[in-house]
């Protein structure tokens, strides 16, 4: 399948550079995928398409202040985005500012030192005498997409706090799980008094999810790995919800690939030493153990979905609306199929919908 088949071209006025005053105040489009209907309707209305019985899943994971400004000795300006953290002192990083032919290059961030070197596709930073941790602490930022424009008062305070879901716990991510933005407390709380289950799972967001598709046919794109997190007792609660006749509410594609893992890799609560994409279940450089120890089910899923993938674990899909040859503009195309999802997507053009990160979202049923 070509890659350019998911391309589409969006007017850059359409493209949110800034999240609705309420978060549930955001448009939502819902697309009935089996017949390709659509109808309109707004966020805070979501609870009508949810009953009894159904279980939302939240990917809970927290955005690290993963951008970092630096400046070499020359002065000039190096922009870091922290990538996967391999000690208390380095990470390994994507750069903007420094060629590859450097070998090791010396930089300042604030008033800490730190050493970029390159490591074949990413960069390698290491922080001199201070962890990374005081680092991010001090001098990071949101690590907003390129296509979020800023520069102007009071932003940064604004993203610090919109670009997290209300129910970030777990610190890990370099994104947000963007179609968990719209959701207030006050509306998850009306959700669960509906007798719908609401459970958390983790996936950190990371290269995986934001790099696009470069190759000319998809298939012959490798998703990079990206940890994910799941108590053993919250996986039976989804899998029993599903058993008992309730849909399965994934919010996110970050929850999607969470789940599908889980159910392809290890049939739910079985066999969890072999849960990685790739099979790969040795301790990671960021120190997390693939496995199911201390009553969690865990890893790291390289999972690739795209157009023909037979889902095994979702039936009903929250999402954004997703940037030209991504790896979840391919995912949503899987669920709902790819004439319903440019059908859809034209429509909401047609409509001004508000694109990508802080724009408005979509139902999937």
């Amino acid at each position: 399948m070509r890659t350019d088949e998911f391309d589409y071209e969006l007017p850059k006025q359409l493209i949110a550079q800034v999240p609705k005053k309420e978060r549930s105040g955001s448009r939502l489009l819902v697309l009935n995928r089996c017949d390709g209907t659509i109808e309109h309707s707004f966020f805070r209305d979501i609870h009508r398409y949810l009953r009894q019985g159904d279980v939302l899943v939240l990917n809970d994971t927290r955005v690290i202040p993963a951008r970092l400004k630096a400046r070499k000795q020359t002065g000039g300006l190096v922009h870091i985005l922290l990538v996967e953290r391999i000690d208390a002192c380095t990470w390994s990083c994507l750069v903007e500012g420094i060629k590859k032919t450097a070998d090791k290059v010396d930089v300042q961030i604030g008033s800490a030192l730190a050493q970029v070197s390159c490591r074949d596709d990413f960069w390698q930073i290491h922080f001199v005498g201070v962890t990374a941790d005081e680092v991010i602490g001090r001098y990071g930022t949101a690590p907003l997409p390129h296509y979020i424009k800023r520069g102007e008062e009071g932003a940064e305070a604004l993203d610090a706090e919109r670009y997290q879901t209300v129910y970030a716990e777990s610190l890990g991510s370099i994104a947000a799980p963007t179609a968990g933005l719209h959701f207030t407390p006050e509306l998850l709380n009306a959700i669960s008094a509906m007798g719908v289950t609401i459970a958390k799972v983790t996936l950190h967001i990371g290269v995986g999810t934001f790099f696009l598709v470069k190759k000319e046919h998809i298939e012959e794109h490798s998703m990079h790995r990206e940890y994910f997190s799941v108590k053993r007792e919250i996986a039976e609660l989804i899998r029993d919800g599903r058993r008992r006749g309730g849909r399965v509410f994934a919010v996110g594609t970050s929850a999607v690939r969470t789940l599908e893992t889980l159910e392809q890799n290890c049939n739910g609560t079985a066999g969890m030493h072999d849960v990685a994409g790739n099979g790969d279940c040795n301790r990671s450089n960021n120190g997390h153990e693939s496995g199911s120890d201390n009553g969690k089910l865990q890893g790291y899923t390289d999972l690739f979905i795209y157009p023909d993938y037979c889902f095994a674990a979702v039936d009903a899909l929250i999402t954004n609306f997703h940037v030209p040859r991504s790896t979840p503009l391919l995912l949503v195309s899987a669920f709902a199929g790819k004439e319903n999802i440019l059908k859809a997507y034209r429509e909401a053009l047609a409509l001004s919908y508000r694109f990508y990160s802080y724009g408005d979202a979509m139902l999937i049923l």
